[in-house]
């Protein structure tokens, strides 16, 4: 007798489906290739040597300062790697320097080029210099991590916020549904960019500021679909049969209601992503966002504005926003139609 094998479960289904959906798999491994890359960009781009061997003894910058006389460079301050490869070079004393393979930071203003800034792109500086001479290639890797990581960090904390209340509203109901939602409204007709505005007027936003900021006003969304979610599925019969037998409200919740709860958190979490992303763009572009020096999308989209005749300004960080949400959108049609319970029903 033929042994029966297993039906895979509607997980690996949706997996299967999203696979096939080859514009949205495809993005995904990009998307995970370059961020998992982008946490070692100190090792590729940066003007940070990555080891200096000097009168035999090994000296790593990456992870900490050294002066410039510790290593025998006449300079106030940390050492500037890169001439500093060029003296030992021209000594030929046996020190080196090993530096990344682009050897120039985020934050360093080049203004022992020639010529005013901002330079057009060229061998050495691939995108160009902007209007204080930062290199516009490493500003733009550095920002792409910046953009990721907030967008990933607000989400996630703003969908767990969002699942949590949403959940004990549709699963407790009553007098608590009703006075969480009346606080709800209250703080939702709050005006975001205000409250942004008036902080930023007397504190200068930082990364983790802004996230918090942004957190506090984006789990309201996520809230009412799951509210709705956990409404429908606590009518099952399922879940009734699962209260009958004695089963706890946690058990219920976490085991029965919230798997069956998720379509709508993962089929909108690329979206919100995308979402995330340009708010940072945005509140940077208008001056409400991170510092000015430091690598983010918006702060250079503001830069190329107001040096519009300098193509490269404007063109890559628009060039880089377009293709990175491009990607995340791909990403988020996958997931809708791997998720379309027309595809897949609970039933099949």
């Amino acid at each position: 007798m033929a042994q029966k094998t297993a039906s895979p479960s509607i997980f690996a289904k949706r997996w299967r489906k999203f696979k096939s959906m080859k514009r949205g798999y495809v993005s995904l491994q990009i998307l995970l290739i370059t961020y998992g890359l982008s946490f070692l960009l100190p090792f590729f781009v940066s003007n940070k040597a990555l080891i200096v061997s000097y009168e035999g003894e090994w000296h790593f910058p990456m992870f900490g300062y050294i002066s410039a006389s510790d290593l025998g460079q006449e300079r106030i301050g940390e050492a500037n790697y890169r001439e500093l490869k060029e003296l030992y070079k021209a000594r030929d004393e046996g020190n080196w320097v090993l530096m990344p393979l682009y050897p120039y930071g985020p934050k360093e203003s080049l203004l022992e080029m020639d010529g005013t800034p901002p330079h057009p792109p060229s061998s050495s500086h691939w995108i160009g210099t902007d209007d204080r001479a930062r290199d516009v290639f490493a500003r733009l890797v550095y920002g792409y991590k910046v953009s990721i990581s907030f967008a990933l960090i607000v989400t996630i904390i703003a969908y767990i916020i969002g699942v949590s209340i949403g959940g004990m509203l549709g699963y407790f109901g009553g007098l608590f549904d009703i006075t969480v939602q009346r606080f709800i409204e209250i703080w939702g007709s709050i005006p975001f960019l205000f409250t942004i505005m008036i902080l930023s007027s007397l504190i200068q936003p930082s990364f983790f500021m802004l996230a918090g900021l942004l957190i506090a006003f984006a789990w309201m969304g996520m809230t009412y679909y799951i509210r709705g979610e956990f409404y429908r599925e606590k009518s099952r019969d399922y879940v009734q049969a699962a209260i009958s037998m004695g089963a706890s409200d946690r058990r219920v919740i976490f085991k029965h209601i919230l798997p069956n709860s998720l379509t709508p958190v993962i089929s909108f979490m690329p979206f919100a992503i995308v979402g995330n992303i340009s708010a940072l763009v945005s509140l940077d572009f208008l001056g409400f966002g991170l510092p000015p020096e430091e690598p983010s999308w918006g702060s250079m989209v503001k830069v190329g504005m107001a040096n519009i005749t300098d193509w490269w300004l404007v063109l890559a960080p628009l060039a880089a926003l377009f293709v990175t949400l491009l990607l995340v959108v791909f990403i988020g049609e996958g997931i809708r139609e791997a998720f379309d319970p027309k595809v897949y029903s609970r039933l099949r």
